[in-house]
């Protein structure tokens, strides 16, 4: 049975809500290793019971309203609440977390999901929130700036063309997503790129108390895929087929199943969670089902993409979708609990 560790004196929840909050990084790891000492916390490679913590884009793109493409839920305050919620999660559980890994959604200018990559009949760019079809392409509703092609393929216009129409066949021919044009986020090289504050203030304070690495995972840097999961591109193929557009993400995945107990957080749980769970699900059912009871899902540290219309209601709203993958999870054997009950509580954990 763990412990439930105090709260650290540093640690002010206020912080969760405000983007510009930046943590004093040596003032971060002098505290954990007076907490270290305090408690007597070991290091996590000593951890006979190997817990990963999987948060997923705890970006200030997708956290804070000041962000390009904030995940503020139904309530209008999701990322925020879920960020607080995450790091007093880490806190209290330093001693039973052997390893934090932050994914990055990492993206450049031009890339097949943003607005300026396309180009109506007349030459005009289709705003934010579009949706592109197949068919839009292949009647020339829509189709890739011609400037695009000779960024990114050469000058070869045709191939791009003929590529996202299959890219856009293929999508809709799996039924999960359409290919949808988001506004500019997690630029690499943006404030909006980074962590938020408390989460990256959270892991180095985990890092540091247990002797533990502060990894990442970058994703979302193909100009001609989607990247929704962390463990692969929405599209691996090319139409052509004389070599793949883009590859699993098979090493990582391995070090995700590896791990005694697996818990998944972030943004968005309609979009990026969802697709990481999906794809760790896929993998599981085909290697043994039974391997779902060790996956924990944390319904309180996610929320679902939300496009206010300013008028009380949304442009879209993926609520349900989040809501129906939840149950989906939960009915093939996977755990969905909260930050509140504690971790010893939790169904199936071996602790």
């Amino acid at each position: 049975m763990s412990t439930i560790l105090s709260l650290p004196n540093h640690w002010n929840p206020s912080h969760a809500a405000d983007y510009t909050y930046s943590p004093d990084q040596l003032a971060v790891a002098n505290a954990a290793a007076n907490y270290r000492d305090q408690f007597g916390l070991t290091a996590a490679a000593s951890d006979s019971f190997k817990l990963h913590l999987l948060l997923i884009d705890v970006q200030k793109d997708f956290c804070f309203p000041q962000g390009s493409l904030y995940v503020g839920g139904r309530t209008g305050t999701g990322a925020i609440d879920d960020n607080r919620r995450i790091a007093e999660f880490i806190y209290h559980n330093l001693e039973v977390i052997t390893q934090i890994t932050t994914t990055l959604d990492t993206h450049f200018a031009y890339q097949i999901f943003f607005p300026w990559f396309w180009q109506y009949e007349d030459g005009t760019q289709p705003p934010p929130h579009t949706v592109v079809t197949a068919s839009d392409i292949s009647t020339g509703h829509l189709t890739p700036n011609p400037a695009v092609a000779g960024l990114l393929v050469n000058g070869n216009y045709q191939w791009l063309l003929k590529q996202v129409e299959f890219y856009c066949q293929q999508l809709e021919a799996a039924g999960k997503y359409q290919l949808y044009l988001w506004p500019p986020h997690c630029l690499l090289g943006s404030d909006g790129h980074a962590l938020a504050g408390v989460i990256h203030e959270a892991r180095l304070f985990h890092s540091f108390a247990r002797f533990a690495q502060s990894l990442s995972e970058i994703k979302g840097s193909n100009p001609l895929t989607e990247n929704y999961s962390v463990l692969r591109p929405e599209v691996l193929e090319r139409w052509d087929h004389q070599r793949a557009l883009a590859q699993k993400n098979t090493n990582f995945l391995e070090t995700l199943l590896k791990a005694d107990a697996l818990v998944i957080a972030g943004q968005a749980s309609s979009h990026c969670v969802k697709s990481s769970i999906d794809d760790i699900l896929e993998e599981v059912m085909t290697r043994d089902p039974g391997l779902a009871a060790k996956i924990y899902i944390l319904s309180d540290g996610m929320s679902s993409v939300t496009v206010p219309d300013g008028n009380g209601g949304f442009i879209a709203d993926f609520t349900d979708q989040a809501e129906a993958a939840l149950k989906r999870f939960q009915s093939a054997g996977m755990h969905v609990v909260d930050t509140q009950t504690p971790i010893g509580d939790w169904p199936d954990i071996g602790l």
